[in-house]
């Protein structure tokens, strides 16, 4: 399991999680802990990453989040220890088994229960909308489908559903410029229709798992038919495989709008983070260069005002 890019990327939700009405760090460590369980070994650095966040938001949730971790953690072999002392688990010991947390109670408090809708709805800054979009690239494809289903649990704003007749006229083109294999247009049409930067849009069409066009896909609210026809005929590599048109088939149809809308609003955010980047970048090699211009220019020998140099003879002199 490569998980070091995609722990990376947490602390960047975490901001979001410090910013007044927002309140996501329920979440994020249900995510996190998702993902640290799915592999049955870590790295030293993976496990020092996992300790680090996990240990910051153990303090931060509510007793109903930390008791559904704990119940995940119990029966995990590899657990680590300061996670374990954090959360009153024992310590696995030879010939004892790892004691499994009480039972998990089958109604919480009101205040647990409230619904996801009516939280308040944040938008991404963009920094963080580009530190989701790369945690989201960089992830495996299990990974990426636990993404997908989390962000719906999040307070982030969605992006705007794509108007039905736009959208409606991009699935015909889109469809028809996979016929062709007309990767040019196919590109194109999928920016423009989303609103997506070039670079973008072609990251996701280059993608080579498949996931990022399945979400731009149910953004336009794709058929699903014809998202296969096209993972049939555009997607070569993957066309060939059964197993990987099934596997992107199903979560394509298990797809939340909801988190399709959000990945497009964190995919717009990160074009806008890396446009402000190279504007800053460039203002800063423009005031270097005035700056060394300006430090390079000499003095003159003699100032306005100055007093000239003495002559060596007089008038008198002669």
């Amino acid at each position: 399991m490569t998980t070091k890019p995609l722990l990376s990327g947490f602390d960047g939700l975490i901001s979001l999680s410090r910013r007044e009405g927002v309140e996501i760090r329920p979440t994020l460590l249900r995510v996190l802990t998702d993902l640290y369980v799915q592999a049955n070994s870590h790295s030293d650095d993976e496990e020092r990453q996992f300790v680090e966040l996990a240990s910051r938001l153990i303090d931060q949730v509510d007793d109903a989040t930390r008791l559904a971790v704990k119940a995940r953690l119990a029966i995990y072999p590899t657990t680590p220890a300061p996670i374990m002392r954090k959360l009153g688990l024992a310590p696995p010991h030879e010939g004892r088994r790892i004691p499994r947390a009480r039972e998990i109670p089958a109604s919480f408090p009101t205040q647990a229960q409230a619904p996801v809708e009516a939280e308040m709805r944040m938008s991404m800054q963009p920094r963080d909308a580009a530190e989701i979009s790369d945690m989201f690239f960089r992830a495996t494809a299990s990974e990426r489908a636990l993404i997908l289903h989390k962000l719906s649990q999040t307070p982030l704003k969605a992006a705007p559903r794509i108007p039905s007749e736009r959208a409606k006229r991009a699935v015909e083109t889109l469809e028809m410029a996979a016929y062709a294999c007309d990767v040019e247009n196919f590109t194109l049409e999928l920016g423009e229709s989303l609103i997506l930067p070039a670079r973008i849009a072609t990251q996701i069409v280059e993608d080579p798992g498949g996931e990022a066009l399945a979400v731009a896909a149910r953004a336009l609210d794709m058929p699903s038919y014809v998202f296969q026809r096209i993972l049939l005929f555009f997607k070569k590599d993957i066309g060939k495989s059964v197993t990987s048109v099934y596997r992107l088939s199903r979560l394509y149809d298990g797809l939340n709008e909801h988190s399709a809308l959000i990945m497009l609003a964190a995919w717009r955010g990160s074009a806008l983070a890396a446009s402000r980047a190279r504007h800053q970048s460039s203002l800063y090699d423009g005031e270097r260069q005035r700056a060394r211009a300006s430090s390079g220019q000499q003095r003159p020998a003699v100032q306005p005002g100055s007093i000239l140099p003495g002559r060596t003879g007089t008038d008198r002199d002669r």
